[in-house]
């Protein structure tokens, strides 16, 4: 197993209970392909470096978890079509 960490940015013009979902439907995407979460950090609101979908702010969150190396290219084939996320990176933790 190879640890990683998914971060999300969310649009920051939904609800809350919609940013909840969204973040939840990613980790269940995780634990669906065979991966174990190990911590989420949420970083709340910040500033977007530049604008995206004429967004200037977005919800920040960390998912770090466990999981074999075919499971990252699984989950962002679907995270790419989540409409409320609007960047993502999945990348490889050193041990």
């Amino acid at each position: 197993m190879n640890k990683y960490e998914l971060t999300l940015v969310v649009s920051a013009k939904i609800e809350d209970e919609a940013r909840t979902a969204t973040v939840e439907e990613a980790k269940a995407l995780i634990e669906k392909f065979g991966g174990t979460i190990t911590n989420v950090d949420d970083w709340g609101k910040k500033k977007l470096a530049y604008e995206i979908q004429k967004m200037k702010e977005g919800f920040y969150y960390f998912v770090q978890f466990d999981a074999n190396a075919d499971v990252p290219a699984k989950i962002e084939s679907r995270i790419r079509i989540m409409e409320n996320v609007i960047r993502f990176l999945c990348v490889a933790v050193e041990a």
